[in-house]
């Protein structure tokens, strides 16, 4: 069975960082892609960032774009995202979501088939 299991969120002050990690069992990260996703308090899921099958990583024109790494090691079924200067605002609920039809990684929610149950991400002081 295809399962993916976040961990990492919390509470951090503006300006830290947190790395939300994203552990995948039933399936090998060579065969899936791995989306991370977040929803902030009254508004919609939105694309972070992705790393293909092979590896590449793709992140989308957010306002996280240049405080975020996404990386992984196989040899743990794990995807990690690290969050760098973290603002008020990117306080949400982060997700992370497995494509295995697509030809290459996007950060757009509706290709993903699975998902993680979410973390949440509270930044304040």
């Amino acid at each position: 069975q295809l399962q993916l299991v976040e961990s990492g969120g919390g509470l951090v002050q503006p300006g830290g960082s947190l790395r939300l990690s994203c552990t995948t069992s039933g399936f090998t990260l060579d065969s899936y892609h791995i989306g991370w996703f977040r929803q902030a308090p009254g508004k919609d899921l939105e694309g972070v960032s992705c790393i293909s099958r092979s590896g590449g990583t793709n992140y989308a024109a957010s306002a996280m774009q240049g405080r975020i790494t996404i990386s992984r090691d196989k040899s743990k079924n794990t995807v990690y995202l690290q969050m760098n200067s973290l603002k008020p605002e990117d306080t949400g609920v982060y997700y992370c979501a497995a494509d295995g039809k697509s030809y290459g990684c996007a950060t757009n929610r509706g290709v993903y088939d699975y998902w993680a149950q979410g973390t949440q991400v509270t930044v304040s002081s």
